[in-house]
């Protein structure tokens, strides 16, 4: 080597172990030898600490994150935004859990270990553009429809027990009929101690949680369908695929879908791709089936991907049908 002529910084890979009140950090250098651990509050400060923390080692070629659409979604966010790549650790090896152990350090130290050899990683999901807000508006319908589905549940409950006159009143009617009745009751609220009465305020508190509820999903289901249109206009064209089909597909791909390098990987995440699942003996496959593989006497046995998002399985199917 010549005089003054310096040496390339290798770099260092960083790997976090995320959780809601503190995430575990460690870094890791060329050779991929730990060279420390450190904890850092789940705060704007707390991820400039440890960016700065991880910097002091040397050039930071990458971080390996784990669950970055929930407890890393702010550190993913930021660390994107300071310009850091940010790789997504998957599920942890299992055979090394099994020897070491496991604790915060060591979940750290495995997902700098993924990150810098490039294996259990995958392109995270950007979280910054209007899949997202897709997302957090589909979320928030779902839980109003199981609530809305549990408060017309709990009614109905209630009429079965109630007196015989309020039951009478209520059994014949339709459920929307139902529902505007019992909001439309004017109990005697200060008559609470009675049987009728105690009835009749619970069965007015119910219908008017269901047409709230009611009236919240609508709201959401108009949002939805404004952020579906100006995102996938074609695809709620075709037939037999509604709005809410669509919005699981684009959720699904989300707001950076450049990282599903082909459709086969879009069919992978979705869980549509089979895998091959045979072993051992297998049943011998019928005529049909040895003339179409070419007079193999073993058919092939698959099953379906379980590390994968099913919920746009189903909207899938429909366009393939279509």
């Amino acid at each position: 080597m010549e005089v003054g002529q310096t040496v390339a910084d290798p770099g260092v890979v960083g790997g976090v172990d995320t959780h809601k009140d503190l995430h575990v950090a460690a870094v890791v250098d060329e050779l991929d030898r730990v060279l420390e651990s450190r904890c850092f509050a789940t705060t704007r400060q707390g991820y400039k600490q440890m960016l700065t923390w991880m910097r002091s080692f040397g050039q930071l070629r990458r971080i390996g994150v784990e669950a970055t659409g929930t407890y890393g979604a702010g550190l993913l966010r930021y660390m994107q935004n300071a310009g850091v790549e940010v790789l997504e650790v998957t599920t942890p090896d299992t055979h090394d859990r099994r020897k070491r152990g496991k604790n915060d350090d060591l979940d750290a130290q495995n997902a700098a270990h993924a990150a810098f050899a490039g294996r259990r990683t995958v392109a995270p999901k950007s979280r910054d553009g209007m899949v997202e807000s897709l997302r957090v508006l589909k979320a928030c319908r779902k839980t109003a429809v199981a609530a809305r589905r549990v408060a017309l549940q709990m009614i109905h409950n209630t009429i079965v027990c109630a007196p015989d006159d309020l039951r009478e009143t209520l059994r014949k009617m339709t459920r929307m009929q139902l529902i505007r009745t019992l909001a439309a009751w004017r109990p005697d609220l200060t008559d609470y101690r009675s049987v009728g009465s105690a009835y009749r305020i619970t069965l007015k508190s119910l219908g008017r949680r269901y047409l709230e509820l009611h009236d919240e999903i609508a709201d959401l289901d108009t949002m939805i369908v404004a952020i579906v249109d100006e995102l996938a206009p074609a695809l709620v064209a075709r037939n037999s695929i509604g709005h809410g089909s669509a919005a699981q597909l684009l959720v699904t791909a989300g707001d950076n879908a450049e990282r599903l390098q082909s459709e086969a990987s879009f069919a992978a995440l979705c869980g549509a791709s089979p895998v091959p699942a045979s072993s051992g003996k297998n049943d011998p496959p019928s005529p049909q089936q040895r003339r179409r593989s070419g007079g193999q006497q073993c058919a092939p046995h698959h099953r379906h991907r379980t590390a994968s998002d099913r919920s746009p399985d189903q909207g899938l199917h429909r366009e393939a049908c279509c």
